[in-house]
């Protein structure tokens, strides 16, 4: 068995607050560029270049990308000979106190907004720290520990949805029903997009799925031949919708499509889409 320090969690998570706030990832930055080379109209490749303006000014001198610092997701993956050393304060503390540890301090020292309530409904009290993240929790052969932290803002994640379809469906309906989700997220949530899509699995996991899709870098199609198709095949059809960056028209209303899939009952063919925004913060660490 490996063990790995509590504190050593809590400092790389946050780490990885901070970086993912002020660093637009290559792969985005990379698609971008590439974006505003290729775009059409001069005042759509205009606000590219503001894009990428933004993300130089706040990778050099350490200041958000995004007034929404939002809502931490952690993607974790323990190993199975794993162990966390007990908090030197508190033995009972887990690694899940660890990772909401690291959020809290990362959202202080990085000066990043502070975006969560305690409860949805009844009293809907700033908890002040950022905490508690979403935590996705998996389990993987190995002595190491993978955490993956986005960043996801609150206009586009309030675009998301999900259907479930009749098993029956078709490439076709798939499609027509993605274009119109990203459609109808329209400038609200600051375009060009990426455009995160689950199929399969039930219904929490069709969700899953299609914010694990957002993990992936731009670049990487699907394994599958078939799904690899569909997601150029729906990138082709969401920046024909015309949307452009920040909405006011052009070439590129999405970035990239990046589908998940898992299986499903032989009674369903669940869907999700997760809208992320042009300020696509992830960020990777390994212990």
């Amino acid at each position: 068995m490996r063990y790995i320090e509590f504190q050593k969690i809590t400092d790389a998570v946050e780490k990885l607050c901070i970086s993912a706030a002020y660093e637009l990832p290559e792969d985005v930055l990379e698609a971008l560029e590439k974006a505003a080379r290729k775009e059409s109209r001069p005042a759509a490749a205009k606000i590219l270049l503001q894009l990428i303006e933004n993300a130089r000014i706040a990778k050099e001198e350490k200041i958000p990308l995004c007034q929404d610092t939002g809502l931490a997701v952690v993607f974790l993956e323990q190993g199975s000979r794993v162990c966390i050393s007990p908090a030197a304060d508190n033995k009972d503390a887990t690694l899940y106190d660890a990772i909401n540890a690291g959020i809290a301090a990362g959202y202080e020292k990085g000066y990043l907004r502070k975006s969560v309530v305690g409860e949805p409904l009844n009293n809907r009290k700033n908890t002040n720290t950022n905490s508690p993240a979403i935590i996705h929790h998996t389990l993987v052969a190995g002595e190491k520990l993978k955490l993956t932290f986005i960043a996801k803002g609150g206009g586009c994640e309030n675009k998301s949805q999900f259907r479930m379809f009749k098993p029956t469906a078709g490439k076709k309906e798939i499609i027509d029903w993605t274009v119109n989700v990203v459609g109808s997220a329209g400038a609200d949530a600051c375009p060009p997009f990426v455009v995160g899509v689950g199929l399969g699995g039930d219904f929490e996991q069709s969700c899953l799925l299609s914010k694990k899709a957002l993990c992936r870098n731009l670049n990487q199609r699907n394994d599958d031949a078939f799904y690899a198709e569909l997601e150029t095949d729906l990138l082709a059809r969401i920046n024909a919708l015309g949307i452009g960056p920040q909405g006011l028209g052009g070439d590129t209303t999405a970035l990239a499509v990046l589908i998940e899939t898992a299986p499903c009952h032989i009674a369903s063919l669940p869907a999700a889409v997760n809208i992320e925004c042009h300020s696509h913060r992830h960020k990777t660490a390994i212990i």
